[in-house]
Parts: C-alpha cells; structure tokens; sequence
C-alpha cells in the first residue's frame, strides 16, 4: 500500500520529529495530541527546527517551506480517518497505549495501518485491543528522530506480511535503515541499552564517581559518542524508568529492577533535558550547564 497520508499521535519530541521526517519525504502528516493546543505546538517546534537549519546553511528555505506545507494539527482521532497509516508516539503508559489503540480502531479507515513507537510494550497486546490485529505493528525510531537512522520493525504474533512490507517501506522512505525484532519487551535497542543507562545510575548512587566522571568514562573508554547519565537525560528519566519497569515485570530477571536513585529523581519531577534538569542541569537553549 502506498502511503499518501500519514497521522501521527502525540506532539512530543518523539511525534514530532515522526511528523518531520514525514513531511520531508514529501507526505502529508496529521497531528493529534490530547489537548489540541499541543498540537499546533509541535509544528511550531518543527518550525523553529527547520529555520535554525535554514539560518545554518544546511537546509533550504524552500525546503523548509514545502516541508511545513505538508503538516497540519488535528483536534481528535476521528480527524485521523483518511490517514493509511498512523503512528503512536504517546508517553510509555501501557494503559495509555491500549485505550489509544481501541479508539484508533474504531475511528480509522478499516484498511489503515497503526503503528506504535512503543520502546517495550507488547505489540501483541496493543493489536487486540486494536480490533485489527493484523494491521498492528511496532515503528521504534530512535531520538532524536531526524538525525538517528535506525527503526526497529516488530511484528505482534497477527502482524501480516502486508502490514510489515507497507511500514517497512514507509521508513525506508523517510531514509532510515530497518532492522526486525521480535515482540519480547525491549526488542533489540533497549534490551541492550536500559541495562547499561540503569547500571550508569546505581554507579552513581554508589559514588563509583560523579555524572560526568561516568560519563566520560564510558565516551573515552568505550568510544560510545554520548555517556549514557546524558542520553539517560536525552531520553526523558520518566521514559527510562517505564521502560525498565517494563522489562523487570515482563522478563523477570532483577538485573533490569530501576535504580532508586532514578525513581527518586522521577520523584522530584527530575525528567531531564526536557524539563532542564536530570542528572545534569540544563539553559533555557537545552545546553548543558557548567559544573
């Protein structure tokens, strides 16, 4: 199925860096968010992405203008109803997802597809409550979402072969690479990155050394382009934690339990580089603050 209009849910950094790349590969994006404000909202952030690009030299003013033509701001799901595919890119709530699910499936044409950015719950489970498990499947991209080339592709146990060509096809428009995961919580990225970001926070809640000396360490001995205290701020501290209370319930094994020192900091509202304080503390621009 060829993709001629996509919805996206949710005007976050995630959505909204979704929408963009949409909008760039020259599809007309939807966007629909809890409160209709934060929708408008996003594409204003978009805006003023894509005019920095312009002011830098890296991106033409007319390319910007074409891109922007291509968004537009919705009020509710039902505005979402000639849209072929739909991407979620809600908070990681699994409640939140479901209940998001059965109302885009009631809603949405009945051939579209939907689609989660969840990073570790159950594609399966959000296909159910979809009503159209077949046309159900996960679209993991990583943050931030323009500049990271890699989607995850998972496939719930009624996924078709259909559903999984279209998506797969879409992100390979949007110029990203595609790898499959299984649905087992995590899939493959933060299976394997959770553990080290919460590994990095009991480190620090031990006094191994401070945030930067962590980090640092982990950039200069593991040649990783970024510590994982500031993707852990990157990411959002509240995300972090959903994810790894995900893959402690679901696997089971304790070596995925949260850290208390990132509870406490969730706690205290804490979130990261989007609230200008984590485990560094952040300017009004989102450059991190000296000492």
């Amino acid at each position: 199925m060829e993709v001629k209009k996509l919805g996206v849910v949710g005007a976050g950094q995630m959505g909204q860096g979704i929408a963009q790349v949409a909008a760039q590969a020259g599809i007309d994006v939807i966007i629909v968010d809890a409160a209709p404000d934060f929708a408008q909202m996003g594409i204003g952030k978009i805006k003023k992405t894509l005019d920095r690009l312009v002011e830098r030299g890296k991106l033409e003013a007319a390319s910007r203008d074409q891109t922007m033509a291509h968004l537009k701001a919705g009020g509710a799901h039902r505005d979402l109803n000639e849209c072929d595919v739909v991407i979620e890119a809600a908070p990681e709530k699994e409640e939140l997802k479901l209940a998001l699910f059965k109302s885009l499936g009631e809603v949405c044409k009945d051939d579209a597809i939907l689609a989660s950015n969840t990073s570790s719950i159950s594609i399966t489970k959000l296909a159910t409550a979809s009503g159209r498990p077949d046309r159900v499947i996960g679209m993991h991209f990583m943050n931030p979402v323009p500049l990271m080339k890699l989607v995850e592709i998972v496939r719930g146990l009624p996924t078709s072969d259909a559903t999984n060509e279209t998506v797969t096809t879409l992100a390979k428009k949007f110029g990203k690479t595609t790898v499959g995961a299984r649905d087992i919580p995590g899939f493959i990225v933060n299976r394997m990155l959770l553990p080290l970001l919460n590994e990095a926070c009991y480190g620090l809640y031990e006094g191994l050394g401070t945030a930067a000396d962590i980090d640092t360490g982990v950039k200069l001995g593991l040649n990783h382009p970024m510590g994982p205290l500031e993707l852990a701020d990157l990411i959002g501290l509240d995300t972090c934690l959903a994810i790894a209370e995900v893959l402690h319930r679901e696997l089971g094994d304790d070596k995925y339990r949260p850290c208390p020192l990132l509870r406490q900091y969730v706690a205290a509202g804490w979130l990261g580089k989007k609230v200008l304080r984590g485990f560094y503390e952040y300017d009004s621009s989102g450059q991190k603050k000296a000492g």
